[in-house]
């Protein structure tokens, strides 16, 4: 049986922990422990005077010009670029293959199309793309989009083969098999695919890795080139801070884009060869570049540089180190704290299979979230019945997790989440 931990105990970690000064680079409401960096990460410091340049001086005076620049900063026209090389070491890419732009789901549905493309032209009979019946929704409607929209122009669609457990994969890869479309790390349980191990599987059965790191960017090392990976989107808005609605990025292996092998469908005029040439004829840019569709969002993406900057500084070796002993700490404390209290751990119990969350169903998950951010513990809730916490290694600490796990097990022990305030569905949003 687990020891429980005392608050000394989880003090004297904070104290040791090498990267305990990153906290003060955020901004984080008093009385407020943060859980939820997994759905939307907390704002840099730094972001204020990001916006407030942006705002004042790139916008308010620079006008127009500030397209192309200005003395005390760069082009709002390459800023896609810019920050994908920003966010490349954090990937395991190199500068020139990542773009940030645009959304996941509009970023899927491009890489989706180069993918089929590619296996068309090679492997035409191979008509099957496989997923998880657990992935992130977006990823299965894009992919349901596309089949509408073959159908549509009386193309044949492709069959989405969805596997229920990872260890049905096996199973699913058959020589009728184009895509594999992958979750690096899964939203609700935060149980995480060996990419390199899986990616060689895939490729051994002749189809193509497609990779989403929404939950696994800036949380959990990622080696995009050393896996083999052939494709992968995330976004900037969770463990990257980069802001609510924060545009998402793209990364392709660049042998996939090198001159005229593919072409992304959604030919917009920012990815265009010479899009100041006004031309009616549609010319794409090389490589990733090619990604970019229309005009982007200059203020949102003004802003993702100040979360990147924090994550280059300390590195990824360092954040998963912390991120794993937080995890660790956290599950240890709420089953010995909250046993026999009606919560079941939904995450692996290997750190080496787990992204920077720890999730636990309850036959009341929804309240027990509710009551908990109540108490200043923000989590969220993930249906049916699954209570999440996203654990930020740059701004949480132990101390946080241990009373997180004391708020935990008060509210379960007397019963608050019973109160009908917090069944109550609040906006759209859980």
């Amino acid at each position: 049986m687990t020891t429980l931990k005392t608050l000394d105990h989880a003090c004297a970690l904070d104290s040791q922990d090498p990267i305990r000064h990153a906290r003060e680079l955020f901004d984080l409401p008093a009385g407020v422990i943060y859980l939820d960096g997994n759905s939307l990460g907390a704002r840099p410091k730094s972001a204020m005077a990001a916006a407030n340049h942006m705002l004042v001086q790139q916008w308010g005076k620079g006008l127009i010009g500030s397209w192309n620049g200005g003395a005390d900063y760069e082009s709002w026209f390459t800023l896609p670029q810019r920050l994908g090389d920003q966010l490349a070491p954090i990937i395991g890419a190199k500068a020139g293959e990542v773009l940030v732009c645009d959304t996941i789901s509009g970023n899927l549905f491009k890489l989706l199309a180069c993918a089929l493309q590619i296996q068309s032209k090679s492997s035409p009979t191979r008509r099957v793309v496989v997923s998880e019946a657990s992935n992130f929704p977006t990823d299965l409607y894009m992919m349901q989009g596309m089949n509408h929209w073959l159908e549509s122009v009386g193309a044949t669609p492709y069959e989405l083969r969805l596997i229920h457990d990872p260890s049905e994969l096996a199973t699913a890869l058959r020589d009728d098999v184009a895509l594999v479309m992958l979750t690096h790390v899964n939203y609700r349980t935060g149980a995480m695919f060996d990419m390199k191990a899986i990616t060689a599987q895939i490729h051994a059965c002749g189809a193509l890795a497609l990779w989403d790191l929404a939950h696994s960017s800036g949380a959990v090392p990622v080696d995009l080139n050393g896996s083999g990976a052939d494709f992968a989107v995330g976004c900037t808005y969770k463990y990257l801070n980069g802001g609510p609605g924060s545009p998402a990025f793209v990364w392709a292996k660049p042998a996939h884009v090198a001159g005229a092998a593919v072409h992304q469908p959604l030919t917009g005029w920012w990815g265009h060869s010479a899009p100041f040439a006004m031309s009616h004829q549609y010319s794409p840019k090389a490589g990733i570049e090619q990604f970019n569709c229309g005009t982007q969002p200059v203020v949102s993406m003004a802003l993702v540089a100040c979360g990147l900057e924090i994550h280059n500084h300390i590195g990824m070796p360092a954040l998963r180190a912390k991120s794993i002993e937080l995890v660790e700490f956290f599950i240890a404390q709420a089953e010995a704290r909250c046993a026999g209290l009606g919560i079941t751990l939904a995450s692996p119990r290997d750190a080496a299979q787990r992204g920077s969350q720890a999730s636990f169903t309850h036959e009341n998950a929804y309240a027990v979230m509710q009551a908990l951010i109540a108490r200043g513990v923000v989590g969220d809730f993930r249906a049916p019945d699954i209570i999440r916490f996203g654990f930020a290694p740059l701004y949480i600490g132990f101390e946080d997790v241990w009373h997180s796990v004391e708020v935990l097990y008060d509210i379960l022990s007397k019963g608050t989440w019973k109160n009908a305030k917090y069944s109550a569905r609040k906006g759209a949003v859980t």
